[in-house]
């Protein structure tokens, strides 16, 4: 009797999967990215530059002065929004370095070399901000406090991804050591996060959290909540468009990108 479990036989699920994977591997490429997301510059641009407008003249014109730190307090309105987002982009890092690392796909290498300036700049802005807001408040720039250290910690693992894109820039294993140093440094992420809990720092709270009310009256986080939505609406500008800079630098040779060159210069 023949064998009807023959496993040369590709079951309907299977193909039907394969066909899926396929179809998402030819949407991923440097060219199809290049096209699909190039138009959302403009527009992500001027988003981000209505929300950052609305959110930098409400919070430093209109919004009050808080009851214990006067004035001093406005710097928030910069800082948070450099911290979470720096966050945010080492995390996007360690996800781009698995996709990359497992299934090679390189336009995802291309982002992570794109944001990875991005996030540094954005957590040494917050170290930056934070040092000046801590003096009248804490009466120093700096304490080895455990979140000021760890987003200290995070600025070094930056600036390692990035020169090991510089490293490796005109080798075959371009990205993979960064790739791997992003997810490794990854461990850094909940501790940054989970150090006021964890252990007794100066830091307050989160601002925001899904579970509980914002623990600032509106007319101060309502500002803030543009400010933060603004500079990720600016980050995702960036990163498309030095994502693509680096495409067309790394195909200049294919017909598509001197197409593109050539309608350009029309």
């Amino acid at each position: 009797m023949p064998n009807l479990n023959n496993s040369s036989t590709p079951s309907p699920n299977g193909s039907m999967r394969q066909r899926i994977w396929q179809g998402f591997l030819t949407t991923v490429g440097t060219k199809q990215f290049f096209r699909l997301f190039s138009p959302w510059v403009k527009w992500l641009a001027i988003l981000a530059t209505v929300f950052l407008m609305i959110g930098s003249i409400w919070g430093l014109a209109f919004a009050p002065p808080d009851y214990l730190q006067g004035n001093s307090y406005r710097i928030i309105f910069i800082h948070v929004p450099a911290a979470s987002i720096a966050i945010s982009i080492y995390f996007a890092l360690a996800i781009l370095g698995v996709i990359y690392l497992v299934w090679k796909i390189k336009t995802a290498n291309l982002v992570a070399q794109a944001i990875a300036p991005i996030g540094f700049l954005l957590c040494v802005i917050s170290l930056l901000t934070g040092s000046i807001w801590a003096k009248p408040t804490w009466g120093t720039y700096w304490v080895w406090d455990a979140r000021l250290t760890s987003m200290l910690i995070l600025a070094f693992l930056y600036a390692g991804v990035m020169a090991l894109f510089a490293a490796f820039e005109h080798t075959a294993n371009r990205g993979k050591a960064a790739a791997i140093l992003s997810i490794v440094g990854a461990v850094n992420l909940p501790i940054i996060k989970y150090s006021v809990e964890w252990w007794n720092t100066l830091h307050q709270g989160a601002t925001f959290t899904l579970t509980e009310a914002p623990k600032m009256s509106a007319d101060m986080w309502m500002p803030l909540l543009f400010m933060v939505i603004g500079t990720y609406l600016l980050v995702a500008t960036l990163a498309i468009y030095r994502t693509n800079t680096l495409i067309l630098y790394r195909d200049q040779g294919k017909a598509w990108v001197k197409e593109y060159i050539r309608n350009q210069n029309k």
